[in-house]
């Protein structure tokens, strides 16, 4: 006997009796008659005796963890079993990182912010309007200082987004409309 005068679970379960040279009595103890009988259900008594068998001893007791874990795994999801657990937590990793590169990208833009006021180049250091003009507005616009870009005709824009848009149409294929 397995374990002293009671048989182990799955001597149990399949109502023989429990030799001293019981292959299941020292995986599934008495006291834990589910463990086997899950692995029962799904693997069978005949099948899970050649793996063990197969198996050196000091192997065998993770063979047996290994066995009821899938096991469990197949009861609740008997088309994938523990690959669908597996493939679920893979895929909670990889958002929980992906949630984690967003969340350090913007603790460190608000590092950058705190720590630098923002650099411009010297050409590009803000100026007052009293700084540009002067006193006299009427000599800045005499002498044309101007930049080019302020004097840009706005019609000329308008055509451009106009065109662009009579060519393509909303599922991006041109239309050549003229």
């Amino acid at each position: 006997m397995g374990t002293g005068h009671s048989p182990c679970a799955s001597c149990k379960l399949l109502r023989r009796r429990c030799t001293k040279d019981c292959t299941f009595a020292p995986y599934f103890p008495s006291d834990d008659p589910h463990k086997f009988a899950i692995v029962h259900k799904v693997f069978g008594a005949s099948n899970i005796s050649k793996m063990l068998q197969e198996l050196p001893i000091h192997q065998r007791a993770d063979a047996v963890s290994s066995l009821v874990y899938e096991a469990n795994a197949r009861v609740r999801d008997p088309v994938y079993g523990c690959v669908g657990a597996i493939s679920y937590l893979q895929n909670q990793v990889s958002q929980l990182q992906m949630q984690l590169a967003v969340a350090q990208t913007e603790m460190l833009c608000i590092q950058m912010q705190q720590e630098q006021p923002p650099l411009l180049p010297p050409s590009m250091e803000p100026i007052s309007a009293h700084d540009l003009i002067g006193d006299d507005k009427s000599s800045f616009y005499s002498n044309n200082m101007m930049p080019q870009y302020l004097n840009y005709s706005s019609s000329n824009s308008t055509n451009v987004i106009h065109d662009s848009l009579k060519r393509e149409s909303f599922f991006g294929h041109d239309m050549h409309v003229s």
